[in-house]
């Protein structure tokens, strides 16, 4: 690469990353998004009530990543969290992911760990090759636990049966012998101290990258000869879906604030895999450790069409993308990264280790 001018689409946390990591070696950097804001889908603000919200759906990071944790260190203080989940079944309250506090508040058990172990083993229904997500879950605890937390809630998340996804996003859910409730057990976990917009404001303060915001690529791409391009969209989108659209999944939130109400629910994030079309709630003072007199939830409803979020992992998609993949290859002074522009479902921490890789590779 040489210094002129590198063109960045989304200030994202792809975007953004690259964008820094180029800059402090001394490349000028333009960053365009077509929304108004930085941050992607990360970006948070208050409410008309104060309260500080993600307007994209909720935000947990958590890395196993030190390269990671440290690079984002630098434009944040972090307040520590853990998230945890519970999932309603029958109008009840259980942890998820499912350990032996659910077998036994489920079942009316009083097993240990070595009984929750023998439970699972019990009930598992063995599947050889393990391909799909439905033979994860069955091959892990079994159908009735699949049933219960597991079927209805992937049919709302993705619109297609378990058996038709791909064995990648089941195994993301751990299944757990012992009482940890939390969500994640990676060992970084916290949540930008001032929030993740402030952290974004910082990344991209920098006096070689310039920031224009309601600036869609389509109406730049030709205007000037970048010095390199880094694309951080959908990747079918880029070529102009010339063997039709990868199919993505896509999200309607309903936000909603409760006056007067200190606390809505007992943790972060509740599951309702068997009741209404929305998945789950929110409610963002968990995370943020916001003190209000009010909370602000949010509702998620997935479906089909709308802005993409989720790559959605099957065969006959993968073997699509990999077409789009080999045209990425081979276009020259392009570098493609991130969650649509590599079709993966990626988290955070992951598309920041992809963008810091991408940025070396840039930089030789």
């Amino acid at each position: 690469m040489n210094k002129a001018t590198t063109l960045i689409t989304g200030a994202g946390f792809a975007g953004s990353t690259i964008a820094r990591a180029l800059a402090d070696t001394g490349h000028k950097v333009r960053l365009i998004d077509r929304r108004p804001h930085i941050g992607g889908n990360a970006f948070d603000e208050l409410d008309a009530h104060g309260v500080l919200v993600h307007r994209y759906g909720p935000h947990i990071f958590h890395t196993n990543s030190e390269k990671v944790w440290e690079f984002l260190s630098r434009f944040t203080e972090w307040r520590p969290y853990e998230h945890r989940v519970l999932g309603v079944v029958d109008g009840k309250h259980y942890p998820f992911p499912i350990n032996r506090d659910t077998l036994n508040l489920l079942y009316g058990l009083n097993l240990d760990e070595a009984g929750a172990a023998a439970f699972f083993e019990r009930v598992r229904e063995p599947r050889e090759p393990v391909r799909s997500s439905e033979d994860v879950v069955l091959n892990s605890v079994g159908r009735d636990l699949y049933e219960k937390f597991f079927l209805n809630y992937t049919r709302k998340q993705w619109g297609m049966e378990p058996a038709q996804l791909k064995a990648g996003v089941a195994a993301r859910i751990p299944v757990r012998t012992n009482t940890d409730d939390r969500y994640f057990t990676d060992t970084f976990q916290a949540m930008p101290l001032h929030g993740y917009t402030r952290m974004f404001e910082r990344m991209l303060d920098h006096p070689h990258i310039t920031v224009e915001l309601g600036v869609d690529f389509a109406d730049v791409r030709q205007r000037a000869n970048w010095a390199h391009v880094v694309y951080t969209g959908p990747i079918d989108a880029y070529f102009d879906h010339c063997y039709g659209p990868l199919p993505y999944r896509s999200l309607r939130f309903e936000h909603e604030h409760l006056a007067n109400t200190a606390q809505y629910q007992p943790v972060g994030t509740v599951n309702y895999p068997n009741d209404h079309a929305y998945t789950r709630i929110t409610e963002f003072k968990h995370l943020t450790g916001q003190q209000h007199t009010g909370t602000s939830i949010v509702r998620e409803y997935p479906q089909a069409q709308g802005d993409p979020y989720y790559p959605i992992p099957s065969d006959e998609n993968e073997a699509l993308f990999k077409r789009y993949q080999a045209l990425a290859d081979a276009e020259r002074g392009v570098t493609f990264v991130g969650r649509l522009a590599e079709y993966r479902y990626y988290n955070m921490d992951q598309v920041v280790a992809a963008a810091l890789a991408a940025a070396q590779r840039l930089l030789g």
